[in-house]
């Protein structure tokens, strides 16, 4: 999930924004900032870097694993087409 401190240093910025004549409030709606983002990212379905550095890394193995088992799938076939072909043109 994302990092909860990153979220209250974005309320606190909001809160900076403010003009001049809201600067009582300032503390007020900086909590409501961060409970609305806190609320918002919550309902997301969001991974941190690391989950999704790790869900990257089994799909690349996953490809190369894939690309192997097709070329070993290639080589099995043109085996068996040569094969056949052999077969064929042993039994004319």
């Amino acid at each position: 999930m994302i990092r909860l401190k990153a979220l209250d240093d974005l309320a606190h910025r909001l809160s900076e924004l403010l003009p001049p004549g809201l600067e009582d409030t300032r503390a007020d709606l900086e909590k409501n900032f961060r409970a609305a983002l806190h609320s918002g990212f919550s309902k997301l379905d969001l991974v941190t870097r690391e989950e999704f550095d790790v869900q990257r890394a089994v799909l690349l193995r996953t490809r190369e694993k894939l690309a192997l088992l097709e070329r070993m799938l290639g080589d099995l076939e043109a085996r068996l087409d040569a094969r056949a072909s052999d077969d064929a043109a042993t039994r004319n």
